[in-house]
């Protein structure tokens, strides 16, 4: 069933039955949790990292929670913008709204709910500049890569990814209430991590992608020269990391965690190119290795932010 914003059912396009708890999960898939977890990933650690040690607890939910909305918002914005070409690719056809299960109107007024509710709680619990900070970062995942840049630029994801890197800056800001040199910097890691982490997953949908007409790099260039690209955003993204430790003084915990991650990732990086460069075929290139390599090394590398303070 299409369940509208009042609970009934809206006539439309061919209808799927749904319990209950279907369409609590559907609610729940719109925000894409996935990607929440990674965004929160990359918040909490600035604020230790900010806070010279343990922030408060009541701080670090506020945060979190204020976090986790706006970035359910920008996600449930996507997925009704997107809804038409996420019908038509395999990796998306069983969202919610390509099997009907909710109306692009539910699922709009959802998005605006989890927007205010998160611009409340963060402006409120925290401070105005994170919750600022916060509202753009949706607009610019929206307005900037979802409804301008992903559907004419092979560069969509380049600088549409700036949306994933605001969360650096909001916890840094949720301590402080104030920005510095340090969370540009980690927001600089995230920034050139993106495209070799979106490439690798775009280069194995790149079928999909084709097919929607989404000039993703991988959809207009060859796997080699994909590579290529990820090869020379991974050389930047470690050296922007090793940026951190002159910058913000750390321990030594930081910039020996930050140089062994880095190598590994470059090695991984260089060894798809190399896979890449006589074939397309992608059970040889295996580009979703360094996809997943790619949240491992981030994890961790944040993990090393949240720590280091903690043992100066």
């Amino acid at each position: 069933m299409v369940v509208g914003v009042n609970g009934v059912v809206e006539p439309g396009a061919a209808l799927e039955r749904a319990s209950a708890r279907d369409v609590v999960m559907a609610y729940v898939s719109l925000t894409k949790p996935r990607v929440i977890e990674l965004l929160l990933l990359t918040t909490v650690p600035v604020m230790f990292f900010a806070a010279g040690g343990v922030p408060g607890l009541g701080l670090v939910v506020a945060t979190v929670l204020g976090g986790a909305l706006s970035a359910g918002s920008a996600s449930v914005f996507n997925c009704v913008y997107d809804r038409d070409i996420d019908e038509q690719m395999r990796r998306t056809r069983r969202r919610a709204l390509p099997r009907h299960i909710i109306s692009p109107r539910a699922a709009l007024v959802f998005g605006f709910v989890l927007g205010i509710l998160s611009t409340v709680i963060l402006y409120a619990w925290v401070n105005p500049l994170s919750a600022g900070l916060s509202v753009a970062a949706n607009a610019f995942y929206v307005f900037g890569y979802t409804m301008l840049l992903k559907r004419r630029t092979t560069q969509n994801i380049v600088w549409g990814g700036i949306a994933g890197c605001f969360p650096a800056l909001i916890g840094w800001t949720a301590v402080t209430n104030e920005l510095a040199w340090a969370p540009v910097v980690l927001f600089g890691v995230v920034f050139f991590w993106t495209p070799p982490h979106t490439w690798a997953l775009a280069l194995r949908y790149r079928e999909d992608y084709k097919q929607v007409d989404v000039p993703m790099l991988p959809v207009v260039r060859s796997a080699r020269t994909v590579a290529r690209q990820i090869i020379a955003y991974s050389w930047v993204m470690v050296a922007t990391s090793l940026v951190l430790w002159p910058v913000a003084g750390t321990g030594l915990l930081y910039p020996i965690a930050a140089a062994v991650l880095g190598a590994v990732f470059l090695v991984q990086a260089h060894q798809l190119e190399r896979r890449a460069r006589d074939t397309e075929d992608l059970s040889v290139i295996r580009p979703m290795h360094l996809f997943h390599s790619s949240n491992l090394y981030l994890s961790l590398l944040f993990v090393a932010v949240a720590i280091d303070p903690l043992l100066r």
